[in-house]
């Protein structure tokens, strides 16, 4: 029994200790207290049951409400539309320790705050803020980002603007939050002649007429977030819930391109710190292949990312995104295999922590 309370106590100085950033600069009061109010909140009210909520597929709409209390279902929201107010690094801290608790609440906290109310915030007129936002920042009710569909690259078509409504039909495949969202954004072409710029984006109310969700998938993990089809069939969309001019939704779209911008930054980052380290003569074995796996994954990662982006377009030998694709495969294997940075990673850990 006193081996086994070592051991967790190792594990959760693990999980709770390995925090390379305030080693490199000490955080605001304010954020340390968010930390430590979210990280006491996650092994109180999350960790114990998030085996649970996974293996049954049960949405923590109690948590969810009580995450929103603490402003924690809209961070960056301004403070007089309901939300926290606070910047995205108090948003990273808070995902963190969430997440740590239970991924699956991480996952419903995270598509409200950035990919529901992020575009909203940014796009939105302040209308739209005050009726698309200001309900969402309690955590009574929660966003859905309504992009990918099945099978296919281009969105939905709009049939036509009847009776000063758009008229929408198709399906959106894999959305997260479907089955307990109050709304959606939904993408769709309003004009094939001009390509990417005739996408545009629009805020649908859920449940909403034209609107049905398809069945509940059963994923391998985070499952107690709801993952699900959106399925349009002649759903009627009032003009004033369009989010954006039109035509602006390829913007509002281009998150691929912000997920390659972290990969390569985070890259980054972890390089100049092994550097720093080196220079300054201290260890930094840890940090070399910390470095080296992330390079490397991000160069194979966003390399994909901008073929899939490109379309048939990427994989022809006249474009370069086919070369970087090929050229980053390698790097992910000579020098030291990723296999091989995260036995050195862990191997590190393991002395750090005594595990």
């Amino acid at each position: 029994m006193a081996a086994l309370f070592k051991a967790r106590r190792a594990l959760s100085s693990f999980f709770t200790g390995c925090r390379s950033l305030s080693q490199l600069a000490e955080l605001p009061e304010t954020h340390q207290i968010l930390r430590q109010t979210c990280r006491d909140y996650a092994d109180r009210e999350l960790f114990p049951i998030a085996a649970r909520l996974d293996k049954e597929h049960v949405y923590p709409a109690k948590q969810i409400q009580e995450l929103g209390a603490m402003g924690v279902m809209a961070m960056e929201v301004p403070e007089e539309l309901g939300g926290a107010g606070m910047d995205y690094l108090a948003y990273s801290l808070a995902m963190e320790e969430i997440s740590r608790g239970c991924a699956s609440t991480g996952v419903v906290v995270s598509v409200n705050n950035s990919l529901y109310i992020g575009p909203i915030l940014k796009f939105g007129t302040e209308e739209q803020k005050k009726q698309w936002i200001q309900p969402f920042t309690t955590g009574e009710k929660v966003g859905c980002f309504a992009l990918s569909e099945p099978g296919k690259c281009d969105l939905s078509d709009l049939s036509a603007l009847i009776l000063s409504r758009w008229v929408v039909n198709g399906t959106k495949a894999w959305i997260t939050n479907s089955w307990d969202a109050s709304a959606a954004i939904v993408f769709a072409t309003t004009d094939k002649t001009l390509k990417h710029k005739g996408i545009s984006a629009f805020l649908v109310p859920m449940p909403h007429p034209g609107l049905s969700l398809g069945k509940k998938e059963d994923k391998l993990g985070i499952r107690a977030s709801s993952t699900a089809n959106i399925i349009l069939e002649d759903c009627r969309i009032p003009l004033g819930y369009m989010l954006g001019p039109r035509g602006s939704g390829f913007k509002i779209a281009m998150f691929k391109l912000a997920d390659m911008a972290v990969a390569i930054e985070g890259a980054r980052l972890l390089t100049w710190k092994a550097a720093l380290l080196r220079d300054s003569k201290k260890a930094f074995t840890k940090e070399a292949a910390m470095a080296k796996l992330a390079a490397s994954e991000a160069a194979t990662f966003c390399s994909h990312q901008a073929i899939q982006v490109l379309g048939g377009m990427g994989y022809v030998t006249d474009m370069p995104a086919e070369r970087h694709y090929r050229d980053a495969r390698i790097t992910e294997i000579y020098e030291g295999t990723s296999e091989i940075q995260r036995l050195v990673i862990a191997g590190q850990l393991l002395k750090e922590y005594q595990l």
